[in-house]
């Protein structure tokens, strides 16, 4: 089995850096509020895939710099040379979006983005894809892509649409320009919580620190399992989690956190 060691890794197209079990990812484009590259969007899926076999890894910080979070495609190094692609180009170009997702959603590390200002467009699908998010009341969310004839991306209609706030988040999918703020998005259930913006990151990493000190297996299994259980029956969902519930049983974690459950003590994790 293929096994990876990614805590020395070296970003070309973002910053990146691992302390301890945590890893951060940084969009460091502050001058242009952080916008993605055909370079950008190909290193982040790259870098997704490879975090699944990442030995080291077991939680990820995803955020921007200077005080923005991600401002969608660059207009002028995406969107300008899209316009003169033909369609073979375009379906590659857009598969690879999608990629970036599909491998956010497959990596076994939880991922906590955190967003403080813009928060549109590609930059809105890369907080959908992340399992948490840590946001500020000053944060501005919007699904740009129907306000310039392109079709929001599906993914994010339906992470925003489904779930108990549906009828709230829907709107913001659908409405070009539709600009939510931190607090009316944290009340529809897109933001988990709002933080003050000098400890956005702070907070965030200390998520991904708990998360990585916890029954990395177990966090691994639960995030296939909320993936895998979105097009499935109430049947198949509860057979779904007897068999995972079963293998996760098997793990040396569960028979730690048995023991110190009995003798009143915190469990020390190992992640097998």
């Amino acid at each position: 089995m293929k096994r990876v060691q990614l805590a020395g890794y070296q970003a070309k197209h973002f910053r990146y850096a691992a302390t301890g079990k945590v890893a951060t990812i940084t969009l460091n484009r502050p001058d242009r509020k952080n916008p993605l590259t055909f370079e950008s969007y190909g290193e982040l899926r790259d870098l997704f895939r490879e975090m699944t076999y990442a030995t080291d890894v077991k939680a990820i910080v995803f955020t921007g710099e200077g005080g923005n979070f991600c401002s969608g495609g660059d207009v002028h190094e995406i969107i300008g040379p899209l316009v003169k692609m033909e369609m073979p180009e375009l379906l590659a170009f857009t598969r690879m979006t999608g990629d970036v997702v599909k491998a956010m959603r497959a990596c076994p590390q939880p991922i906590i983005a955190a967003i403080d200002g813009v928060c549109t467009g590609a930059g809105a699908m890369i907080a959908c894809a992340a399992d948490m998010r840590f946001a500020t009341a000053r944060s501005k969310l919007a699904f740009l892509s129907c306000a310039s004839d392109w079709l929001a991306p599906t993914w994010a209609h339906a992470r925003c649409c489904r779930g108990s706030s549906g009828c709230r988040a829907r709107p913001i999918c659908s409405i070009p320009a539709a600009w939510v703020g931190g607090e009316e998005a944290e009340r529809f259930g897109f933001y988990n919580r709002l933080v003050d913006p000098e400890q956005l990151v702070t907070e965030a990493t200390a998520m991904a620190q708990s998360l990585a000190d916890g029954p990395n297996f177990g966090h691994a299994m639960t995030k296939t399992m909320l993936w895998q259980e979105w097009n499935s029956g109430l049947g198949e969902c509860i057979e779904a989690e007897a068999q995972a519930q079963a293998i996760c049983m098997q793990t040396q974690d569960f028979e730690r956190a048995y023991h110190a459950f009995v003798a009143k003590q915190k469990p020390v994790f190992e992640g097998n």
